[in-house]
């Protein structure tokens, strides 16, 4: 069974296509740090691409930027000795707006 779930960062605003079939792709690249250190005391971070289609994809390039953190289910996909993840399910878990908006509000109440 292909199946499989990370929570990572967006590296990058994503972005959407509309290919001549009308369906739409929108890609994007997460970073995904592991849960554990190197043999330098280090947390080292994975970079994997990702694809989401039709109304995922419109939904995922209108409300997500660059340093979101996504949620993500979906199933691997190796092509050409490259593996890429197509997205069945994103969860918007943390906006970098909302954060922003949210340390714009801590600051106003400290004042």
């Amino acid at each position: 069974m292909n199946m499989m779930s990370i929570v990572g960062r967006l590296v990058g605003d994503p972005t959407i296509k509309e290919l001549e079939d009308n369906k739409k792709v929108c890609n994007f690249t997460v970073a995904v740090s592991r849960p554990f250190k190197n043999a330098n005391g280090e947390y080292e971070t994975d970079f994997f691409p990702v694809s989401v289609w039709n109304t995922i994809a419109e939904s995922t390039a209108e409300y997500c930027k660059k340093g979101d953190i996504l949620g993500i289910k979906g199933r691997l996909q190796g092509k050409d000795n490259k593996i890429s993840i197509i997205a069945e399910r994103i969860s918007f878990l943390s906006s970098s707006k909302s954060i922003k908006d949210d340390i714009d509000q801590e600051k106003n109440v400290k004042m």
